[in-house]
């Protein structure tokens, strides 16, 4: 369990901040429009109204005490701006912006975000590289490079273990976890066979899994 800190009340951050919630984090919102507050007060760990440019509030709010906070305030770049700057000089570990700008993530970074969150840019992406690539299901991004894909077992492997197959040798990439319905194994054994009915989630280099379920 963690402490969140959201500010900023719109979809995004309504949805971020019941998700947090929901995952067993102690969470405190802040928005000034008083009806969304009362709306999601029952739901998270506490809650205020109040206008984050302002510094006396940011100093209120304790945000040293907060294992990440979160600005959530991007239709409103000069708000944003001010508020990542704030809190960083007071005290905040680790502060995450959310932008819908490239040019905007650059600022934030400059100016101290530990992290930028693009949401429709990361979405977009994500589902290119889903729909491009056949039988992949998911994947998370490490780099422009390198990324983790949860895929089906290609039809060569089936009947085959991870040690027949030789598949760092030969693929390039590395098997990290099995995913039987619901039930994930993070461990794999070499000698693990491999069946139709299984995902798996892989890493290695985007070009080397795409190559691989383009065959």
């Amino acid at each position: 369990m963690q402490s969140m800190l959201v500010i900023g009340l719109g979809r995004f951050g309504r949805h971020l901040a019941l998700k947090l919630a929901e995952l067993g984090n102690e969470v405190m919102i802040v928005d000034q429009d008083e009806d969304i507050v009362n709306k999601l007060a029952p739901f998270v760990t506490s809650a205020h109204i109040g206008d984050c440019m302002d510094e006396e509030v940011v100093k209120s709010l304790g945000v040293r005490n907060f294992d990440v906070c979160f600005v959530c305030i991007s239709e409103n770049f000069q708000s944003s701006l001010e508020i990542t700057s704030l809190l960083k000089e007071n005290g905040a570990k680790m502060v995450v912006s959310k932008t819908d700008r490239e040019i905007h993530a650059k600022f934030l970074m400059k100016i101290g975000a530990d992290a930028v969150i693009h949401p429709e840019r990361d979405i977009a992406w994500r589902a290119a590289m889903k729909y491009t690539a056949k039988n992949v299901f998911d994947y998370i991004e490490f780099t422009p490079e390198y990324a983790i894909f949860e895929i089906s077992v290609p039809y060569i492997w089936i009947g085959h273990t991870i040690r027949d197959l030789k598949i760092r040798e030969h693929y390039s990439i590395n098997i990290v976890g099995i995913k039987t319905d619901t039930e994930v194994t993070p461990v794999v054994n070499a000698d693990h066979l491999f069946s139709e009915k299984e995902h798996l989630f892989v890493a290695g280099k985007k070009e080397d899994v795409m190559k691989l379920m383009n065959r």
